[in-house]
């Protein structure tokens, strides 16, 4: 019989790329994860993975069970949600990845309700820039995940996602630019400009590249930061301009910027969990929490 652990060996393997960066997410040693994944295949009769350059990556037999082992997995998750429920699931620990600006804003404040409205649920934060708060979410570091949408990125069917909200971003300028006292901005009025903004790899910055590309330019990134502070006061020294998202404007030190709408970007959020625990009792009131609090946040998106 296959165990669950060594389905879970199989997945963390095929989403890292190596048994070093699997053994890592899941707390174990290289050798044990190798020790997991060759259990798993004298069980299943064929290789799963081959070395492929640094890392491995999955055979043919391998694909096959890596399906087979999220869906056993879902119906796993699934199995839990409902035990739970049955015993009434009215107090415990529920672990949350989220990206700074979200647990601010959002993340906090359904804390704050929560505390009243489902006492005995414990919430616990962990900061997770870009989308690493996924990779935490499948890697079962976090029980649920608030992330930001980005071009190109597959559907996972290993999760079930809520979106959340919609955040327009906002331009900012020098005070001393000649655009600074517009009422708004075109941005491709600002295409010889020097940009600041997070790193690639950032979901934000693949929103500004896209909103600079439907512009008609291609935005040249002089300076890179994903700390919001810095970009501002890089933006403030006079060293380029930036669209920032709304949010993360709130309770900045905005000396030496202006600040100008920037229609047409948004910073899609949603929420994640690992499918088949959408409906665990301890995630579905944090899930209609954050959506509450999100509609508060912007109330039409």
């Amino acid at each position: 019989m296959i165990e669950t652990r060594r389905l879970r060996t199989l997945r963390a393997v095929a989403d890292h790329g190596t048994v070093t960066a699997a053994a890592a997410a899941l707390h174990l040693t290289p050798s044990a994860v190798s020790q997991q994944l060759g259990a798993l295949e004298h069980e299943v009769g064929h290789r799963l993975f081959i070395r492929d350059g640094r890392g491995v990556r999955l055979t043919a037999v391998g694909r096959i069970m890596l399906a087979h082992a999220n869906e056993v997995l879902a119906q796993l998750e699934r199995a839990e949600a409902e035990v739970a429920a049955y015993t009434t699931g009215a107090a415990g620990e529920v672990s949350v990845a989220s990206f700074a600006t979200a647990i601010a804003a959002l993340l906090a404040p359904a804390v704050r309700t929560l505390r009243e409205t489902s006492p005995g649920l414990d919430v616990r934060v962990r900061d997770a820039e870009g989308d690493h708060s996924l990779t935490m979410l499948l890697d079962g570091e976090a029980d649920l995940a608030i992330a930001v949408e980005y071009r190109g990125a597959p559907a996972d069917q290993r999760l079930t996602r809520v979106p959340l909200y919609a955040e327009p971003f906002d331009l900012v300028l020098p005070t001393s630019h000649p655009l600074g006292q517009a009422g708004r901005v075109a941005l491709a009025e600002l295409a010889a400009e020097s940009w600041i903004g997070p790193y690639p790899g950032n979901p934000v910055h693949d929103v500004i590249a896209v909103a600079c590309e439907q512009a008609g330019f291609t935005a040249d990134f002089a300076h890179s930061s994903d700390d919001f502070r810095a970009v501002v006061a890089l933006v403030g020294a006079g060293s380029g301009v930036a669209l920032v998202p709304r949010l993360a404007l709130r309770d900045l030190d905005l000396t030496g910027v202006v600040v100008r709408e920037a229609p047409g970007p948004e910073r899609r959020v949603f929420a994640a969990v690992r499918r088949g625990a959408e409906h665990h009792p301890l995630l579905r009131p944090l899930l209609i929490t954050l959506d509450a609090t999100a509609t508060d946040l912007f109330p039409h998106t």
